[in-house]
């Protein structure tokens, strides 16, 4: 699998009947293959259960059935794990790419925070069709990113890879600028926005403190520190590949 769907491909989700409306299960699992197989590896059955929330046998189930959808949507095979195919991941976009607008309508337009945006669009996404994704993106100017500053696949379901690392991998010393954070936990998005913790934020990181805490001086001056838990949820993009004073990267702007 490949972590981008050329412009060349024309093929939308409501153009076939298999791909126009996939169920929540079946979407969830799209979803989260398309999350687990960056670079093109399987996922185990065990990591397909564990990012849905269901049993092992459950997940088989569900796996085997899209692999024999016409057409298949995973390519499945009991020791070797799962991976979509490229109708599969046609599918997955189409659903990421409304779960992303999707959040940022409902925070945009309808005023609810960026920790309260993810369920709604989990319920949503599945039964708005494309031609309502198209005109949640015009009304919103056209946007390429979420709240939480996760890229919005295209309307031609193009999804350019980005380089991003956990903060947690960032090197002490270093200067970065946020690139997304992830979603899926309401409780730490808030602890982040306490502490200024945004896409765009450029921080340097210091030296890790007691039990791993990670300590970033923010641009304008403030501190903020993360739990490895909450760090680990914090993608980043490095704008120095060398150790730096905090006045020089305070002079960087955000990509």
């Amino acid at each position: 699998m490949t972590n981008l769907v050329t412009a060349n491909s024309t093929i939308r989700h409501d153009a076939e009947p298999s791909l126009a409306g996939p169920s929540t299960a079946a979407g969830d699992y799209l979803r989260a293959l398309f999350a687990l197989g960056e670079g093109g590896r399987a996922a185990t059955t065990t990591q397909v259960a564990e990012r849905v929330g269901v049993r092992p046998a459950s997940a088989t189930a569900m796996l085997q059935k899209l692999a024999t959808a016409e057409p298949p949507l995973v390519e499945y095979h009991k020791n070797h794990g799962a991976r979509l195919t490229a109708a599969g991941e046609r599918a997955a976009l189409a659903l990421i790419r409304c779960h992303r607008l999707l959040e940022l309508f409902l925070h945009e337009k309808l005023g609810y925070a960026w920790d309260e945006v993810h369920d709604e669009a989990d319920r949503l996404e599945h039964v708005i069709s494309a031609e309502m994704a198209d005109r949640l993106a015009e009304a919103l100017g056209r946007p390429t990113r979420d709240p939480h500053g996760h890229a919005i696949p295209a309307a031609d379901l193009s999804l350019p890879a980005e380089a991003a690392l956990p903060l947690t991998e960032l090197a002490p010393g270093h200067c970065a600028a946020v690139l997304h954070v992830s979603d899926e936990d309401a409780a730490a998005l808030r602890r982040l926005a306490v502490l200024g913790v945004r896409p765009g934020v450029v921080a340097t990181r210091d030296d890790a403190v007691a039990d791993g805490v990670i300590t970033l001086r923010l641009r304008d001056g403030a501190t903020a520190m993360l739990s490895p838990a909450d760090a680990a949820r914090v993608f980043v993009s490095p704008l120095m590949t060398q150790p730096t004073h905090y006045t020089q990267c305070g002079d960087h702007t955000t990509p």
